[in-house]
């Protein structure tokens, strides 16, 4: 039972993935521009690349009714960006 509920995909999990990759990034962008550590802000920056990266794996495999939610996750992941490019300066 457990190989057959393997091979179902709902996107279920990569939609809940995402929204936590984009949580975590935008937390640690957070910390980081209160911080402005340099190694905080790296480790921030990797996080948003992370979120990007996990979004993307969730657009291929989209179902159609998640389109709004990663256009959200799109929009608070360039604000995290641009939050860093600003504390870089």
């Amino acid at each position: 039972m457990a190989r057959r509920d393997a091979d179902v995909h709902t996107g279920y999990n990569d939609v809940k993935q995402v929204e936590m990759f984009v949580e975590t990034a935008e937390k640690m962008v957070g910390q980081a521009t209160m911080q402005l550590d340099p190694e905080m802000l790296h480790h921030a920056e990797q996080a948003v690349k992370n979120a990007r990266d996990q979004l993307a794996r969730a657009r291929q495999e989209a179902t159609g009714v998640d389109g709004d939610f990663l256009a959200r996750c799109e929009q608070t992941l360039a604000r995290a960006e641009h939050q860093l490019r600003e504390a870089r300066q």
